[in-house]
């Protein structure tokens, strides 16, 4: 079954049982047992004894513990006890009341996730998480639903640190970028020079960030999440009201406090920004050989152990404040087991998505993908297109950014080589647009996951209402590259890319007006 047309069977049955269902974790259950079982030739003790081992491996490798997942999902239940504190306190309440006073409009709230998302281009996860908790009293004061939240927060968050030199992304793409530059013999530019210069061609970036301020300028409600925003204005639900797995949701189970201030939220958040960045640089400058600089801190930064540290400092700063408000107020326990209780829904598929993710690697599906795209009699001006749709297709499939990279990074730069070296800084543009692509439509990608989890949104209702703007600006990012193909140019691919955005924008504005806000 490895590496053939059997491979694409757990990965296309899981994104057909969630468009079906909208049942996530039944989804990917069902998935993970299929896919087992054909790594196992149908052997069901086998299949389940697999189960078990890919589980297991999520928490012990090879003997040891496995400290990246277990740092990031300890530093999700952190997340999970400051968000608890910063609520039973009052901080959350205060600062809404205070973004109130000072935001007049529900447009100027759907800003600050927006802009924020811009802003804190260090990490993906940090940035789909911070912005979360910064953004959230505000959009929640002007009724923004929490699917429209997480989406602008997930088409900012990754499309913004895949373009940034100085971000985790950035780092791993500028050292992978510099061994396939000197397997191929490619001298007339460096790395990092040549990581600058694709940034113009990576047009499905910037076609969803222009997209997400479109949305706010225009009140541009696509299909479900027209649902969403209508429920949320007329009613004040937030969220979808039959579905309750929803993270970061602490029900009311406990009262906010009467007496809390700004500080009571701005402290943790400062706290939690202050402990990752520091730590990142400080693992940064501890794992990197010879000289130092900013580009080397972040490629060899620990980026779990730093958000694992960042949360344990938020909790401390939160607990201390919360401690020194008066009586009465909610338990310290209590604040504590609600917080944690309410970070289960994204454990649960976090932990699905890597079980599902690791079966798909041992089927080899991306190989297969990649194989079948290597064999294909190409025209080299199409190339940037279907480059762009095979990456997005595989990140789709195997909800993995950074795997897809790995796996078509290289391919792209080879075929290019040979073919048409002029191609080369493109083609790898197209791969890494492509792979965010997907990773915005698939419901198993972490940073999706993560995106949900900050905006405290149901995780499918997410997937469902962002695909529509992802789609969007996929298929003007599609034309875009037939242009770039046809002409070796990249301002024009880009500039065209940027109209028909703009232009399907107004045009759906057109005939679909909102109601006045």
């Amino acid at each position: 079954m490895e590496g053939t047309i059997y491979s694409l069977i757990p990965a296309v049955l899981m994104l057909i049982l969630v468009l079906l269902t909208r049942k996530v974790i039944l989804s990917l259950g069902i998935g993970i047992i299929v896919g087992a079982f054909l790594l196992t030739q149908m052997d069901i003790g086998g299949g389940l004894a697999l189960i078990w081992s890919i589980f297991a491996n999520i928490f012990v490798s090879e003997g040891a513990l496995n400290m990246g997942n277990i740092y990031l999902l300890s530093f999700l239940f952190l997340l999970g006890i400051t968000t608890a504190f910063m609520t039973a306190s009052g901080g959350s309440r205060a600062f809404g009341r205070w973004a109130v006073e000072r935001i007049r409009t529900r447009k100027g709230a759907t800003l600050v996730p927006a802009l924020l998302g811009i802003i804190i281009f260090i990490d993906d996860y940090f940035n789909a998480l911070a912005v979360g908790q910064v953004a959230r009293p505000v959009t929640d004061r002007y009724k923004v639903s929490r699917a429209k939240l997480a989406y602008y927060i997930d088409s900012t968050s990754a499309p913004i640190t895949v373009i940034s030199p100085i971000s985790s992304w950035g780092a791993y793409i500028i050292g992978t970028i510099g061994s396939i530059l000197a397997a191929n013999e490619i001298t007339q530019y460096q790395a990092f020079e040549a990581f600058v210069l694709m940034i113009p061609a990576n047009l499905y970036v910037f076609a969803a960030l222009l997209l997400v301020f479109l949305t706010i300028y225009l009140r541009l409600d696509l299909g479900p999440m027209k649902v969403h925003e209508k429920r949320a204005i007329e009613t004040g639900e937030l969220n979808n009201p039959e579905k309750r797995d929803v993270p970061g949701d602490l029900n009311d189970e406990f009262k906010e406090h009467n007496h809390g201030k700004i500080s009571h939220l701005i402290w943790p958040i400062f706290a939690l920004v202050v402990g990752t960045v520091l730590t990142m640089v400080i693992t940064g400058m501890r794992n990197t050989e010879g000289s130092v600089d900013l580009l080397s801190i972040f490629a060899n930064t620990n980026v779990n152990i730093s958000l694992f540290t960042g949360g344990v400092v938020s909790v401390v700063v939160a607990l201390v404040l919360y401690i020194s408000q008066p009586k009465p107020k909610s338990g310290i326990s209590l604040v504590f087991g609600q917080g944690m209780k309410a970070m289960l829904p994204a454990i649960y598929i976090l932990v699905f998505a890597w079980m599902i993710g690791d079966i798909i690697g041992q089927l080899q599906t991306g190989e297969y993908l990649a194989q079948q795209f290597t064999q294909a009699d190409i025209n080299l001006a199409y190339l940037p297109l279907i480059i762009f749709l095979l990456s997005g297709f595989m990140a789709l499939s195997t909800g993995t950014s950074w795997g897809t990279f790995g796996i078509m990074l290289p391919i792209a730069g080879e075929i290019a080589a040979v073919s048409d070296p002029t191609l080369i800084l493109p083609a790898l543009s197209a791969v890494l647009a492509g792979s965010v692509f997907g990773d915005h439509c698939s419901p198993i990608s972490d940073t999706t996951i993560l995106s949900s989890t900050g905006a405290g949104s149901n995780h499918i209702d997410h997937v469902l209402t962002q695909l529509p703007y992802a789609l969007i600006a996929a298929g003007a990012a599609s034309i875009g590259y037939v242009i770039l193909g046809l002409s070796g140019g990249v301002w024009l691919p880009l500039l065209m890319t940027l109209i028909i955005v703009t232009f399907v924008a107004f045009i759906i504005h057109k005939f679909n007006r909102q109601p006045t806000e």
